[in-house]
């Protein structure tokens, strides 16, 4: 009696082969085209050569479909307006994150020096357990330090 297992893309319970140990994957075709998809994302993010021979490859079928990603576009109306919408929600979310800016070209005026709390701004909730407090001094700003562009 074999062991099931169950598959990590669609979860039902298989057995796995004896001779590929760590199998997370059953053999559905569904499943090992997300083994293979996994595997090359894996790929891409830490192997250099691997990324610079994958571009190398694409890039004369690119040159010889010049209207390709045009052509799939107008065909999924759904697939634009979807990615559109994810893509104001990915603007949203960077506007709202925090930034240090070390060139900023307008002094801050109306700021006064002194002890002021200070809220982390992470989502749409507000936790006043990670409120702390933080001593402020103005840093009157005389010159600009930038260097000039010629």
């Amino acid at each position: 009696m074999h062991c099931k297992m169950r598959c990590i893309h669609c979860r039902c319970l298989c057995v796995p082969n004896p001779r590929a140990k760590p199998q997370r994957f059953c053999a559905k075709q569904a499943c090992q085209r997300a083994r293979k998809t996994q595997w090359q994302r894996e790929k891409m993010a830490t192997d250099p050569d691997y990324r610079a021979n994958q571009r190398d490859g694409h890039q004369p079928w690119q040159r010889q479909h010049p209207q390709d990603g045009r052509q799939y576009r107008h065909q999924r109306v759904g697939y634009c307006e979807r990615n559109r919408l994810w893509q104001r929600h990915r603007d949203r979310k960077r506007r709202l994150r925090p930034l240090a800016k070390m060139d900023m070209f307008e002094p801050v005026t109306s700021m006064q020096p002194g002890v002021y709390p200070l809220l982390p701004v992470v989502g749409p909730r507000l936790a006043k357990m990670d409120v702390f407090s933080q001593k402020c001094q103005v840093i009157p700003v005389t010159e600009r330090i930038l260097p000039k562009r010629t």
